[in-house]
């Protein structure tokens, strides 16, 4: 099904429509929890990394930390959570009620492929708002590292500032990005594989598929992000 999903990107015509309201939907059920996890995480990380810098009298490195945690790690494993936690199950949850409905089998059955008309969309639509998110985590990271560190810990803001840069860069950011990218597009083929696979057992087995979309996407999730940091350390290693 991956296979097919992927293949079907290159063909036309394109489900356009179909992209841009999974898009919005992935985007809106997701959107909240982001902001919810994203900050508490931000304030813990902080709060932590600046009582260790003080201790080795290295607290105008606090803007060093801030952002390479935030670009390489908090953003990345927001995505995680979030797009396996609300946008997969989502959108797992929405392709198995038509599974149970017979609406997959009636578009088979008037020669319309679900993968193309419906996986492929979902895929690229996941895929996009992992990348989104992504943007979106490392900004509140950065930001909400700011407040914290100089409202609440004392922090020079000339030396944060200036600090950003010294171990984060574009190459750390592009890595950030793929995890990300890699993370929606996976997320998205576990929920549409589990959504169109159920065969029997009504609306029982649309839920029994919605847990275990999570379980799945959070154990693929998790190996990928230990490989692409290990393979990204690797290629940005000085």
């Amino acid at each position: 099904m991956s296979f097919d999903a992927v293949r079907y990107v290159f063909h036309r015509p394109f489900q356009w429509a179909e992209f841009r309201d999974q898009a919005w939907f992935v985007a809106r059920v997701s959107m909240a929890p982001t902001l919810l996890v994203a900050i508490p995480l931000t304030v813990l990380i902080q709060f932590t990394l600046n009582i260790l810098l003080r201790e080795l009298g290295a607290a105008d490195l606090s803007g060093a930390g801030a952002a390479f945690g935030a670009v390489t790690q908090l953003g990345p494993l927001v995505t995680v959570l979030v797009i396996a936690g609300a946008g997969a199950t989502a959108m797992c949850a929405d392709l198995g009620s038509r599974t149970i409905r017979e609406e997959i089998a009636a578009l088979e059955v008037l020669g319309i492929d679900p993968v193309r008309r419906l996986v492929t969309p979902r895929i690229l639509a996941s895929t996009l708002i992992a990348l989104l998110l992504n943007g979106l985590v490392v900004v509140v990271g950065i930001v909400g590292g700011y407040v914290f560190s100089v409202f609440v810990q004392d922090v020079s803001p000339g030396a944060f500032m200036a600090g950003m840069t010294v171990l984060t860069g574009i190459r750390e950011l592009i890595i950030s990005g793929v995890k990300a990218a890699f993370f929606g597009a996976i997320a998205g083929m576990v929920a549409c594989y589990r959504g169109l696979i159920i065969t029997r057992g009504g609306a029982k087995a649309v839920g029994t598929a919605v847990n275990e979309t999570v379980v799945y996407a959070f154990i693929a999730l998790f190996v990928v992000n230990v490989v692409i940091t290990a393979i990204g350390i690797k290629m940005t290693a000085k």
